[in-house]
């Protein structure tokens, strides 16, 4: 069969810049769909293509009528959900295939998907069952029942019915590498633009052992934590033999200590000469600084730390399950192995001018090399969004971006996000990776 796997184009809308001409606040970082390279990379006996509508946002329909695919698999995270819809609408339009959805808002929100131009909806990581519902379509058969756990049929009109699934190590087919070379003709616009540097992007593991109230992360593989073997990760390193810096894109690189350190210590023995940056948690790294110690000569060159808030009743009232002194004591070490800081902030829409000034005097007072500031938002599928659905003033999808305020804000509209601006700006004044 065809299969066409697509990325949707940046499609998140802007609050700040739409209503008062703010343009600092809105984020766009590009980087390789590595999801759609995991799925094709298991897509075995078919003409596999994929489509970047971020760096090609315009050929859709070119690529759909010479593609002509059978089957299509969209991905997305909630601000792209209503245009991976679109997607699947022109789908149907310019060829009919098959159309199926996937990716962490389908697996945190999936009755959002339960739609005419939609097929199937694949709840997890989808790796292995996405290729098993081919199988399937290949047959010539079009599954309502029987089908592979984590697939769903909708049932426009009527309640989507989801069958109860659980991830397990099986849904990694981590025997079957990405495949890479589907994105080589987009290779040169995966970059961080500022400073030039080329990035590629490698899983080590899948979701989290943790349960942040604001997080989405526990939809894609049902709560559970897996990790993958430190074969298997080093190959897919090495496929990407001519990328300097390897992004691994997991929500908890260091979940399981015992396993990041045997991951090191394969990296050092296997001569592998990257630089690495990856997600860790403020408490490990206090807790376990001769682990970060070790992944420092394996090449590590920045962590991207989730220390959220700079008091500790906001940080229990998020499920954190961390304490502020633990994020001072990880600047600190973090700090003496010479690893650059990226470290993310969330402010609320309740915040006041105190609040802002506050983290202000906070971040000029602990060197974090790239803060990133970012608005509380209830994203379908969390806790956080089931306690505050009622509060909830802004529904359409396109402004979950988490740089805008879904929320009503305390501090005049206008007046929260200048203040916004003026921090992301006073914050990223000295800013480095």
């Amino acid at each position: 069969m065809n299969i066409l796997l697509i990325n949707p184009p940046n499609c998140g809308r802007s609050i700040p810049e739409e209503r008062y001409g703010i343009t600092s606040i809105k984020q766009i970082f590009r980087g390789e769909p590595l999801g759609l390279e995991e799925i094709a990379g298991n897509l075995q006996g078919h003409v596999v293509d994929l489509l970047d509508l971020k760096v090609e946002p315009e050929a859709l329909e070119s690529r759909l009528m010479e593609c002509s695919p059978d089957v299509v698999g969209i991905t997305g995270v909630t601000c792209e959900a209503n245009t991976m819809l679109r997607i699947a609408e022109t789908t149907k339009t310019v060829c009919n295939a098959i159309t199926v959805v996937g990716g962490v808002h389908a697996s945190s929100d999936p009755h959002f998907f339960n739609h005419l131009s939609i097929d199937y909806i694949v709840c997890g990581l989808g790796k292995q069952s996405f290729a098993k519902l081919t199988a399937l379509i290949e047959q010539g058969i079009r599954p309502s029942t029987g089908l592979p756990s984590g697939v769903h049929q909708t049932t426009p009109g009527k309640p989507l019915a989801l069958q109860p699934h659980t991830s397990t190590a099986e849904d990694m087919a981590e025997h079957r590498p990405p495949a890479y070379d589907l994105v080589a003709p987009y290779r040169s616009h995966y970059v961080i633009e500022k400073l030039g540097i080329r990035m590629g992007f490698v899983a080590s593991a899948f979701g989290c052992p943790y349960s942040c109230a604001f997080c989405s992360i526990s939809g894609q593989t049902c709560g559970v934590y897996l990790t993958r073997s430190p074969d298997a990760v080093i190959r897919d390193i090495r496929l990407l033999q001519d990328i300097p810096v390897i992004r691994l894109v997991d929500a908890n690189t260091f979940g399981s200590i015992k396993r990041a350190t045997a991951l090191a210590h394969a990296i050092i023995d296997a001569g592998v000469n990257k630089e690495f940056i990856a997600d860790i948690r403020s408490d490990t790294v206090a807790r376990h600084p001769e682990m970060l110690q070790l992944w420092k000569e394996a090449g590590l060159r920045a962590v991207i730390i989730g220390f959220e808030a700079i008091d500790d009743t906001t940080l229990l009232s998020m499920h954190k399950a961390n304490q502020v002194r633990m994020n001072t004591e990880a600047i600190t070490i973090l700090h003496e192995l010479g690893i650059t800081i990226v470290g993310d902030f969330i402010i609320h829409p309740e915040c006041e001018e105190q609040d802002f000034e506050q983290l202000s005097t906070y971040l000029a007072n602990h060197t974090i090399d790239l803060p990133m500031i970012t608005v509380m938002t209830p994203l379908p599928g969390t806790p956080l969004h089931a306690s505050l659905a009622s509060q909830i003033v802004n529904h359409d999808l396109d402004y979950y971006t988490l740089t805008n305020a879904v929320l009503p804000t305390r501090l005049d509209e206008q007046r929260f996000y200048s203040a916004y601006a003026e921090l992301i700006a006073q914050s990223h004044r000295h800013a480095r990776i």
